[in-house]
Parts: C-alpha cells; sequence; structure tokens
C-alpha cells in the first residue's frame, strides 16, 4: 500500500478516536450525546448535543501533534458554515429550534501520552465567525 494511502486511514482512524474521545469527554463535562455524525448534502455535524438548555453542535477536530498548532485552528468559516447547514437541517428536523442553540469545537491532540481534549464552546456563529476562544 501506498504511504499516501496509509496516511488517510491514519488520518480516518485518527478522526474516529478523536470523536469517540471527545464523546466521552462531553458526557463528563455534563453534555448529552444525542446524534453522531449527522450528515446532509450541504455538511456534516460530529456530535449534537445538550448542555442544560442549549443545543450544542460540535465540529471535533484533531492532530497527532500540536507541532502545527492545535487541532481547532483547522476550522476555517466555510467548514463552520458547512457545520451550520447540518445542524440547521438537523434542529428543523428534531424541534432544535426551541432552543438556544451554540456551535463548540472539540479539540483532540495525540501524540506521546495521553490524549489532550479541549473544549471551545461557541467557537463559531451561525454565519460561521470565529467566536472568541
Amino acid at each position: 500500500m501506498a504511504a499516501c494511502e496509509r496516511g488517510g486511514e491514519d488520518r480516518s482512524a485518527r478522526g474516529r478516536e478523536g470523536e469517540r474521545l471527545a464523546a466521552l469527554f462531553l458526557q463528563g463535562e455534563g453534555f448529552e450525546i444525542l446524534a453522531r455524525n449527522h450528515r446532509t448534502a450541504r455538511g456534516e455535524v460530529d456530535l449534537v448535543c445538550r448542555e442544560g438548555e442549549v443545543l450544542a453542535f460540535v465540529e471535533v477536530r484533531s492532530r497527532s501533534t500540536g507541532a502545527q498548532g492545535g487541532p481547532e485552528e483547522t476550522v476555517g468559516r466555510r467548514k463552520a458554515r458547512r457545520v451550520v447547514a447540518a445542524a440547521t437541517a438537523w434542529a428543523v428536523a428534531n424541534g432544535g429550534l426551541e432552543r438556544a442553540i451554540r456551535f463548540d469545537v472539540v479539540a483532540v491532540t495525540f501524540g506521546d501520552g495521553a490524549p489532550r481534549i479541549a473544549l471551545f464552546r461557541a467557537a463559531f456563529d451561525a454565519d460561521g465567525r470565529p467566536g472568541h476562544w
């Protein structure tokens, strides 16, 4: 198998593991996981959660190290807008428009030792503009 194919598999496996760890982390923080990997033609949201009365749509980003910056830095406006589109579709289909909505990012950094996990609440707004982290 070519190196680039192995790298893709490594990234995919790391992404799945990052999402698993993020869900466990969020549950430990009191979030209820309502849905995982909600996909639409316009985008995907990794985790749909409830934190108290707030509906949180969570983008999970992971990196093998922090050498190139934190995983949270990889969420650009285009990606944020795709998350918002998928989140909107989920909210419309599930009665979520009656709640406060927030867009969060969970960053998972692998490396030596235990993965580092960070939650960024309100990481971007419904227009995909970055929040104040």
